[in-house]
């Protein structure tokens, strides 16, 4: 029978991991089997353990007592098959366990996608229960399979940031600045603000060593770092959208431009490590979760206006990131390992994208 390999990480230590290796599940009348292919690793998913306990991510995939299965975005194809309308052999796109193998309760099955029913999996947004068939999904293209791993989870937040912010007309302010300005899904939100949102200044906040990648980009109208905001200075009120995560880079522009900073919508945690111990000043963040988004948006104009909206960003975007990002492939436990401990501890660097294949 195959063998199950997971890797599984300490909920209160994210650089300690272990591989656990068991027998494939079998799977029951009505359920699959998914044999994962590959996934994408970025910063997202080290947010998806830090805020683990607090946003239920954990609980997706569940593991031994203190351990945690992170998820991924990946593609996967059906090894074995108890439910009728689904063939082994049948590829999809989809949130997954760092693991080989992934048994799924299929339901409300279409052509296009299937979500999964699984009792434990019910509580979360079904934005990460759904399962897109390949050969029928339109938004599959086998030459960007590389690309839609890595980009579309976080694009899809960045979509949503900016549609939300342009209709609360960016909280009145001229300036929006940007921590992480590096990560994916900033750049993601700066690429659309530029389309759609042309009149509000974007200001990248990055590290001095990442300074040259971002501006490179060409998606920030300024780019600072985060060694000279002593000295920075705007015009007007400015928003953060905080994808660092850092309660002290928050007191510190707080400390900087006092008043001036009339708000601050949280995204992400690439600086976990950094987010406890700063003061309390300046706005209140407001945390942005962007499945609440997306079934409000869906809400008001239908889901095939909505998406067709984000197709219609995506499809600059993508041809775009070709330029600014490299794709990576890794295989193997090992690699998979050094790659996870390099993105907690910061390490990564921001002009690669990690593909990983067991």
């Amino acid at each position: 029978m195959p063998i199950k390999r997971e890797m599984m990480v300490r909920r209160d230590s994210l650089e300690q991991i272990a591989i656990n290796d068991t027998i494939a599940p079998e799977p029951q009348d009505g359920e699959i089997v998914l044999k994962i292919e590959a996934f994408s690793l970025t910063a997202n998913n080290v947010t998806y353990a830090v805020v683990g306990e607090t946003v239920k991510y954990w609980n997706f995939f569940p593991a031994a007592e203190g351990w945690g299965i992170v998820p991924v975005w990946g593609h996967a194809r059906v090894a074995v098959s108890r439910h009728p309308d689904i063939a082994v052999g049948e590829r999809v796109y989809g949130y997954l366990p760092m693991a080989t193998h992934l048994i799924v309760q299929p339901g409300k099955v279409s052509a296009g996608m299937f979500r999964d029913m699984a009792p434990h999996r019910q509580a979360m947004a079904v934005v990460y229960n759904q399962y897109r068939r390949l050969a029928a999904d339109p938004s599959h293209d086998p030459a960007r399979e590389d690309a839609r791993m890595l980009f579309e989870p976080l694009f899809l937040t960045s979509f949503l940031i900016e549609d939300q912010q342009r209709r609360a007309d960016w909280q009145g302010t001229s300036t929006v600045m940007l921590t992480s300005a590096s990560s994916k899904t900033a750049m993601g939100l700066a690429h659309v603000m530029r389309a759609a949102s042309p009149g509000v200044t974007r200001t990248g906040l990055t590290s001095s060593g990442n300074a040259s990648f971002v501006e490179g980009t060409g998606l920030y109208d300024r780019v600072v770092t985060y060694d000279t905001l002593d000295a920075l200075e705007i015009g007007g009120t400015a928003m953060v959208v905080d994808f660092a995560g850092n309660a002290h880079l928050l007191a510190q522009l707080a400390a900087r431009l006092g008043p001036q900073l009339s708000y601050v919508l949280k995204v992400g945690v690439t600086h976990h490590d950094e987010s406890e111990g700063a003061p309390a000043a300046g706005p209140k963040p407001v945390w942005f979760f962007a499945p609440d988004a997306a079934a409000a948006l869906i809400g008001e104009i239908g889901p095939d206006a909505f998406q067709s909206a984000v197709a219609t960003r995506w499809s600059g975007f993508v041809g775009d990131a070709d330029a600014w990002v490299k794709i990576d492939h890794q295989s193997g436990s090992d690699a998979l390992q050094q790659v996870w401990r390099d993105l907690v501890a910061g390490r990564a660097k921001p002009d690669t994208g990690y593909i990983m294949r067991w």
